[in-house]
């Protein structure tokens, strides 16, 4: 009987969440061009063979300030080879949109995941 992934006829990949604040300061910063340009310059050629992208609001605490902070966000959802290579090329996409952004931080949910297509 086969077990773990086999049983599904899926493969042991991770699932990805990156979570994008859109403000830059107290305003939103990052347009919906700015975002589609980040997201075709370098998302989209780093994970060619597909992710999700959905519209969100985030809510987090100002560890400086302390203040609640609202924003839009962008949650982009991706499966990809449980590999080293996969690591570092999410580690860049989120290091660009911190710099790009002016960001203090991209939010990041990684987890081992069985899938096909």
């Amino acid at each position: 009987m086969a077990t773990g992934c086999e049983a599904y006829a899926a493969n042991p990949m991770i699932e990805a969440q990156l979570f994008f604040g859109r403000n830059i300061g107290s305003e939103v910063g990052v347009s919906e061009r700015d975002w589609s340009g980040f997201l075709d310059d370098e998302v989209t050629p780093r994970f060619p063979n597909g992710l999700t992208v959905i519209d969100g609001s985030g809510h987090w605490r100002d560890s400086e300030t302390g203040r609640l902070i609202r924003e839009p966000s962008k949650i982009v959802t991706l499966l990809a080879d449980r590999d080293p290579a996969t690591l570092h090329l999410i580690r860049e996409i989120v290091d660009l949109y911190k710099e790009r952004f002016h960001q203090q931080s991209v939010g990041l949910a990684i987890r081992p995941v069985c899938a096909s297509f």
